[in-house]
């Protein structure tokens, strides 16, 4: 059995910034692979949202928040 694992027979320096290439691509991978899933998801919400018609849009908002008012009593005038 070889003691040293260096079957390509490279120098230290060599190989140390092989390993680090190596983990700077890993990562770089999984930074596209997560931008590409939020990506998707914005993409599949585009879709769906294209899919309803176009009445869906025009209807009021079903919680009107700008309609609330305050009882008369409970509004304190300074």
């Amino acid at each position: 059995m070889m003691k040293n694992e260096n079957i390509l027979d490279m120098s230290e320096k060599s190989r140390l910034s092989a390993d680090i290439t190596l983990l700077m691509l890993k990562g770089a991978g999984y930074a596209a692979l997560f931008c590409l899933s939020v990506w998707l998801i914005i993409a599949v919400f585009a879709l769906i949202g294209n899919a309803l018609p176009d009445e869906s849009r025009d209807t009021p908002d079903p919680i009107n928040r700008s309609s609330l008012t305050l009882p008369v009593d409970m509004v304190q005038v300074t």
